[in-house]
């Protein structure tokens, strides 16, 4: 029962490291409380008044007691801190609780020199219930368990020795002689603190044994959860996690927002001439790069199509500077894309690789698509069919990023300044566009 973790080893490596880690700071919780406890009870037996029938002794084994279980608990708190909580360590801590507890009560007879039946009815035996409930803290039934065993077993014995301890007659069998005479023994008084330890013990183990499904459960589906965002966009995935009802397709929310397309000519040469790992490899850089920037102002990565890269500003959640941040993405886009083609020119085979950008403005819907078993979050709308087209059409001006005049003015109304060159390109023809258009053609 004792060995190992408790029903984890079905589990996702990465579920089991979260149990684990969880289970590791409970016992560092129930450490400081181990301790807090025995310095309570040190100081309420050297503050406390002594009872007027208490006779003074030199020699007090209590406080002694108390600083050995102190000493023990600090060096199982130091322990738990290095990650060191084997079973057995935490068997004994289980072992020296009771014997604490049960070595007090004990001593009450020696400290008001009485008959060993007076130990039984000192109130300190209640201390057994706040140790056993203290190991509920670590959501592991089996030491609540074990540690409710423990007191039973230990009041059990106390109670043995205190019979063999006593002369003929101490044990009664009325209550009433029971209460008024503190050297008489009522063995149905001591099975229903046994019985009481047991019964709360039972009903602690079971309430815990309950919770720990549900901690298991809750920590799978955040440990699922955290890896399910990964494949989709920081703001996408708190919209899905912060919906107050059921998700369902069709629900649309019309927004201004700009939109960046990013793409590498020269890819498709490129990835028929090496191995699928080194085209993995390259994008792997490529997205590296880029993504960092479209999130550090404040873009979402829509989706990846191959080595292109579609990013939505104030699409997922509205905002009133989209197209200054977008602007400001792209310029950082255009430097990291210099560096970046220099680092892989020796690997693209004798071609260059370009990173081209477009991007464009205006209004958009975000919308939920599919069915009810397959939903996605994705952006509809002029805006993002232009920066695609612009985006293309950036082999025929033999540029490296081109905006539309429409999103470039709203930038500069939002606060956009400048930083790269940047010229104008009047009555341009893009393909699939039915006017002449005016565009912005920005260079690192």
């Amino acid at each position: 029962m004792l060995r190992g973790s408790l029903r984890t080893t079905a589990l996702p490596e990465r579920v089991r490291d979260a149990v684990n880690a969880q289970e590791l700071e409970s016992e560092r919780l129930i450490g400081w409380m181990q301790l807090l406890f025995a310095m309570l009870f040190l100081a309420l037996f050297s503050l406390a008044p002594r009872p007027i029938d208490a006779p003074m002794s030199v020699y007090q084994p209590v406080p002694f007691a108390l600083l050995g279980y102190a000493t023990f608990t600090l060096m199982r708190l130091y322990a738990s801190y290095r990650g060191f909580t084997p079973a057995w360590l935490l068997v004994i801590s289980i072992f020296l609780d009771v014997a604490l507890i049960i070595g007090l009560v004990w001593y009450f007879h020696v400290q008001y020199d009485q008959p060993p039946a007076f130990a039984l009815k000192v109130p300190t035996f209640i201390y057994l219930f706040a140790f056993v409930a203290l190991r509920a803290l670590r959501f592991d039934p089996r030491y609540v368990m074990l540690s409710g065993l423990f007191a039973a077993a230990g009041w059990l014995l106390l109670v043995a020795w205190t019979i063999s301890e006593s002369p003929y007659g101490t044990i009664t069998q009325s209550f009433t002689i029971y209460v008024n005479n503190g050297d008489r023994i009522l063995r149905g008084a001591e099975f229903d603190k046994v019985f009481s330890i047991l019964t709360v013990t039972g009903i602690l183990t079971v309430a815990i044994w309950r919770a720990r499904q549900m901690l298991l459960r809750a920590l799978t589906e955040v440990s699922n959860t955290q890896e399910l965002k990964k494949f989709l966009s920081q703001g996408v995935a708190e919209t899905i996690t912060d919906q107050g009802e059921t998700l369902k397709a069709g629900v649309a929310t019309e927004r201004q927002a700009a939109i960046i397309m990013v793409d590498i000519r020269g890819f498709s040469h490129f990835s028929s001439q090496v191995s699928p790992q080194e085209v993995v490899a390259m994008l792997t850089s490529y997205h590296d790069r880029i993504v960092p920037l479209i999130t550090k102002h404040g873009g979402v990565v829509d989706k990846f199509m191959g080595d292109g890269v579609m990013a939505t500003f104030g699409a997922v959640a509205a905002s009133d500077r989209a197209a200054r941040d977008a602007m400001s993405a792209l310029e950082d886009i255009l430097r990291a894309a210099t560096r970046w083609r220099r680092e892989n020119q020796a690997h693209a085979l004798g071609k260059v690789l370009e990173i081209n950008v477009a991007a464009a403005s205006g209004p958009v819907v975000f919308a939920t698509l599919g069915s009810e078993d397959r939903l996605e979050y994705t952006v509809i709308g002029s805006a993002a069919n232009l920066a695609a087209k612009l985006e293309k059409h950036n082999k025929d001006e033999k540029t490296s990023a081109l905006v539309t005049r429409d999103m470039w003015s709203t930038a500069r109304k939002q606060g956009y300044q400048p930083r790269v060159r940047h010229e104008k390109r009047r009555n341009r023809r893009v393909a699939g566009v039915s006017k002449p258009m005016n565009l912005i053609a920005l260079a690192p």
